[in-house]
């Protein structure tokens, strides 16, 4: 399997595993965003994940064409976080080679970058002083010669994807090595995504509704792991109330990658 499918086998699979909580999968979408969006990304990005594969090219770049390959359908932001890791790997081939890649980034990846998020519509922080809707964000970049590493350490104490790139891919490790021991095919899906949303706040939760209920929504899941909880009770119940871990989901896909380069199969 090359690089680019794997990148896009793990976005399918990744969705197309349930039930994950709060999540869009196969058994429910939401309003705006809807299965059929996701799956529509995982095709419409292969082209970009070719080239990467292909050509190499810049991580910024790569990022920004990526976004702009998916941004013809309706529902949204479908996987900006998971462009924002699977890029590196794509680039690197695996966990060490990404960790060049982010390494090497430069001002122009950085500029590229922003290009990209200010194509979506990505959740910011409060605090964010860097907003990708400001022309003037640009011009900071520029005057502190910030690098897309930079750009990640900067936000990393608030964005767990953004973290991946200056902790080494500590989570995207950790999934890969949770599927291996979960086992093959979607269950061990499942699986890894509780075991991390039961160990870790999802930022985009916390970006969402609060830390408080980032941290309730880890409690709850790890109620779940340990039998306390019902899992489709505590699905229904994230639904309901839109809380749902999408950076989670991001690092899961991440990790698939990973996982499907050294074996992990997906269909037994």
């Amino acid at each position: 399997m090359s690089r680019a499918e794997r990148a896009q086998m793990a976005m399918m699979l990744e969705v197309s595993a349930y039930p994950k909580p709060g999540n869009v999968d196969r058994c429910h979408d939401y309003a705006d965003t809807r299965l059929e969006h996701f799956l529509a990304s995982t095709i419409l990005v292969r082209p970009v994940f070719d080239a990467a594969e292909r050509n190499g090219g810049r991580v910024g770049r790569l990022i920004r064409e990526a976004v702009l390959a998916t941004n013809n359908h309706s529902g949204g932001n479908t996987h900006f976080g998971a462009f924002i890791l699977l890029f590196p790997l794509v680039l690197g081939g695996d966990i060490e080679g990404a960790k060049a890649v982010v390494a090497g980034t430069d001002l122009e990846d950085a500029i590229d970058f922003y290009a990209a998020f200010g194509l979506t519509e990505v959740r910011m922080g409060k605090s964010d002083d860097l907003d990708v809707n400001d022309p003037a964000s640009v011009d900071a970049i520029r005057e502190r010669g910030m690098t897309l590493l930079d750009i990640m350490a900067y936000s990393a104490d608030r964005d767990m994807v953004a973290r991946e790139w200056t902790n080494g891919f500590r989570l995207t490790r950790r999934c890969a090595d949770l599927l291996h021991a979960h086992g093959p095919g979607r269950q061990a899906i499942v699986a890894s995504f509780l075991d991390l949303l039961a160990s870790v706040p999802d930022t985009f939760i916390a970006k969402k509704h609060g830390m408080e209920v980032a941290e309730k929504t880890m409690r709850c899941a790890a109620g779940v792991r340990a039998g306390d909880r019902d899992l489709a009770a505590f699905d229904a119940e994230c639904i309901e109330a839109g809380i749902n871990p999408g950076s989670i989901a991001d690092i899961i896909i991440a990790g698939i990658y990973v996982a499907l380069g050294e074996g992990w199969q997906w269909d037994s």
